[in-house]
């Protein structure tokens, strides 16, 4: 059976970069993020900060694949901005990141060329001040059983390395674990051949 690929790159901690041209200035912010309300809210923050910018150009990714992206040109030419920054993190293959290049205009045009290498060498130099981490995907899940099942389930946990999150062993137990996507079609069909078990999906992280 093939295994699922449980891992992804990211960037560590939000970082900046600068690049400069016959006058203009090219501020870059490289942030990680989850989800898109996070990015509106970077946005957004910067925009307020820098409101004085002529161009405020983005590029992100979303998703331990990059399956969801998007890029935005902020008013510049078309192709010349959100498209290079995002070509910064398509070429570290890095995911939940957002990068943000704020231009200051110098008063001589840069031309297609000139702003293609700005707007790639400002995100590159983000990229380049921060550390790029590898994170593991792992689902997330929920156990409620009766106390005769408990010895089962700890040796299913314990056999497979799994760690605990959360466990409640009242009148009723319960117990939140999580397992790395590798490992997920080999633990759940033991934790499901255990009978009166019950196990919730809760999310992935």
């Amino acid at each position: 059976m093939e295994r699922e690929k449980d891992t992804y790159r990211t960037i560590k901690k939000a970082s900046s970069g600068l690049y400069k041209d016959k006058g203009s200035k090219f501020i870059s912010f490289a942030f990680p993020v989850k989800d898109e309300d996070e990015i509106n809210s970077k946005l957004a923050g910067l925009k307020k900060e820098y409101h004085d910018a002529r161009h405020h150009c983005y590029a992100w990714s979303l998703g331990y694949d990059g399956e969801s992206h998007r890029y935005n040109d902020d008013g510049e030419p078309s192709g010349t901005a959100g498209k290079p920054i995002f070509g910064q993190i398509r070429s570290f293959t890095l995911c939940n990141i957002l990068i943000v290049v704020v231009r200051y205009f110098g008063g001589t045009k840069l031309g297609v060329r000139g702003l293609i290498n700005a707007y790639k060498g400002a995100a590159l130099d983000s990229i380049e001040n921060n550390t790029i981490i590898t994170n593991t995907i792992k689902d997330h899940y929920r156990l409620r059983f009766e106390y005769p099942q408990m010895n089962d389930i700890m040796r299913v946990l314990k056999e497979n390395d799994l760690p605990q999150i959360k466990h409640d062993f009242g009148l009723d137990c319960s117990l939140e674990f999580s397992v790395r996507l590798s490992k997920k079609a080999i633990v759940i069909p033991q934790l499901e051949q255990i009978k009166d078990v019950e196990l919730d999906y809760l999310y992935r992280l």
